[in-house]
């Protein structure tokens, strides 16, 4: 039996092959996670110029946290950006998976993925870690370093096809400041008075900065966000 008809030769060539691809792939996705944390320092500081006569309480400022995780805190809200580690495909049924470009070549379909959530910047201040943070958008970069992007808003249908070209700069800051409009633009909305009408003592000795706390609206993503992880 030849090499080309060997079983375990197909698999090991065919493991070789994906390991290549999600190499490529996480390399695109790091340099793009670099750019976009050097862009957002950049939008920072030229927020920060226009806004000096603002309230000095609200305040916009940047904090690294890991070289996965950077944060943008945008007076009231929280902007958690962070690297997913590993490479993900959709299911069959996603349309991505039958769009022309994954038709052409099914090793595009294996994408690294950025992260945008909104956080209330008080359940970090005050430890609410019962607090939720909404997705605002995921940036999804393939082996050829194109991309698309999943979101609220605009970001929900400017980018919602494979990019026919690499990610640019202006690509990637178009996607900051729509990720930042989006969450300065949604409100926080009140529980309902019936919900919040009886609480525990133990309620109130450890949670006493989470009751009455809002919610926000508009954050019902358009697509499952339920991936599997290879």
């Amino acid at each position: 039996m030849s090499k080309s008809q060997d079983p375990i030769e197909n698999i090991v060539q065919h493991i070789q092959n994906k390991s290549v691809i999600k190499q490529q792939t996480y390399k695109h996705l790091l340099e793009a996670f670099g750019q976009i944390k050097e862009q957002a320092s950049s939008l920072v500081s030229q927020i920060n110029e226009r806004t000096q006569n603002v309230d000095k309480d609200v305040t916009v400022v940047m904090e690294e946290i890991s070289s996965t995780e950077f944060h943008v805190k945008v007076a009231g809200d929280l902007l958690v950006f962070l690297l997913h580690t590993n490479i993900v495909t959709f299911d069959n049924e996603h349309a991505i998976v039958n769009s022309r470009q994954i038709e052409e070549d099914a090793n595009r379909r294996y994408f690294g993925q950025i992260m945008v959530y909104n956080f209330m910047s008080d359940s970090v201040k005050y430890n609410r870690l019962n607090d939720p943070g909404y997705l605002v958008a995921r940036l999804l970069i393939n082996y050829e370093n194109h991309f698309f992007v999943e979101g609220e808003g605009q970001l929900n249908f400017l980018f919602k096809n494979i990019s026919d070209h690499q990610i640019t700069p202006l690509d990637l800051d178009v996607i900051i400041k729509l990720s930042i409009t989006e969450a300065a633009q949604s409100d926080l909305i009140t529980p309902p008075f019936q919900d919040i009408k009886y609480i525990s003592l133990n309620q109130k000795m450890e949670k006493d900065h989470h009751l009455g706390a809002g919610e926000k609206i508009g954050f019902k993503m358009s697509y499952q966000d339920e991936n599997p992880t290879y």
